[in-house]
């Protein structure tokens, strides 16, 4: 056993804005932990791509492009090859790219390691679709984010207001449903609930109360182990 594999790891996986990027961050800091959006590292790719003329479908480019991406996060921003990119790859076309590079099993394997990487001291919180399943397998608890579907949509859409862009409610959700569509079919790593993984439905709950639920959950599973 490496002494990376010693750091406990909570991975949060569920789908497209349930809330697991809000939650994660917060539970990272409530125990100091490191803290991964794996969904981020496949936006930065589309975003990569996208600059460099690389069509999302061409699995063999995208994963040479990975093998040049340097990733910082620092304070809730997102930096790729030092340039500050947050408010490029938060956008809706980003989002949509993301799924469609992550369906290549290439480019999940080249993001494999960068992924582990994360895994530091004192310990890590990582989101995503795999981190349970397939980053993660060993995580000391693995947590299925979710919400009705209307409901995310609800959040994306009011989030991309506030933000002063226009949208459309009903374009985000149908995007929403295509996207669930495309992780939960996809041959490599597909989105499920692991059988080990504890259910959180956020459909009627807030992110503070998520948060608590998964900090308690820890609490109890870090002390019977």
């Amino acid at each position: 056993m490496s002494e990376q594999t010693l750091w406990p790891v909570i991975a949060i996986d569920g789908p497209s804005a349930s809330g697991k990027g809000s939650v994660a961050e917060l539970v990272a800091k409530k125990f100091g932990f490191h803290y991964l959006d794996s969904g981020a590292l496949y936006r930065l790719l589309a975003y990569a791509a996208h600059t460099q003329s690389v069509a999302w479908s061409d699995a063999g480019k995208l994963a040479a492009i990975v093998s040049a991406m340097a990733i910082r996060f620092d304070g809730g921003e997102i930096y790729l090859n030092g340039e500050h990119v947050s408010p490029y790859i938060r956008t809706e076309q980003m989002g949509k790219g993301a799924s469609e590079v992550a369906v290549h099993p290439e480019v999940r394997a080249a993001l494999l390691e960068t992924q582990r990487n994360f895994r530091e001291s004192p310990g890590l919180v990582g989101d995503g679709r795999d981190i349970g399943s397939v980053i993660f397998p060993d995580a000391v608890l693995k947590v299925f984010l979710t919400a009705g579907v209307e409901t995310r949509a609800q959040r994306r859409y009011d989030q991309l207001v506030n933000r002063g862009e226009t949208a459309n409610y009903d374009t985000i959700l149908e995007d929403l449903r295509q996207r669930d569509l495309r992780d939960t079919q996809r041959s490599s790593a597909p989105l499920k609930q692991l059988p080990d993984a504890m259910l959180v439905d956020t459909t009627k709950m807030n992110i503070a109360q998520a948060v608590d639920m998964i900090v308690e959950a820890f609490k109890k599973t870090a002390k019977n182990t």
